[in-house]
């Protein structure tokens, strides 16, 4: 397994998928927050896969079965279906917006643990 294979950096592309589809799915929720009967998107990957991997770790072959989580974890995105508006609109635009940000702030440090892990690649490959 090379290092662009790595289980680390497979955790760190997956996670990258996931912010995005979360931050698009917040910006839906704000867009949408007139809209009559619109519910909000919630986007769920983590306690899915935190559960999937402490199974994983506790099997009889751990680093096969963590790939496999890894390998095999997809988010899924759907409607809550809590509403407190008279026009079921189900978004609050308040805790949206807080959740915008801590998205940004997760998506700016796994980009920055990416270009952390290439920066080490680079510098093993040129020797230093």
């Amino acid at each position: 397994m090379d290092f662009l294979s790595s289980n680390s950096m497979m955790m760190l592309e997956k996670s990258m998928g996931y912010l995005w589809t979360k931050q698009a799915a917040i910006l839906d929720n704000v867009a949408n927050a007139e809209t009559p009967n619109y519910k909000t998107k919630v986007v769920t990957f983590e306690e899915k896969l935190r559960d999937r991997l402490e199974s994983a770790g506790r099997s009889q072959t751990p680093k096969k079965d963590v790939r496999d989580v890894l390998e095999n974890s997809e988010f899924a995105v759907f409607e809550a279906q809590e509403t407190t508006r008279a026009d079921d609109n189900g978004v609050n635009v308040t805790e949206q917006t807080v959740e915008l940000a801590r998205n940004a702030y997760q998506i700016q440090y796994v980009q920055q643990s990416i270009s952390s892990s290439l920066s080490i690649l680079r510098m093993a490959v040129r020797g230093q």
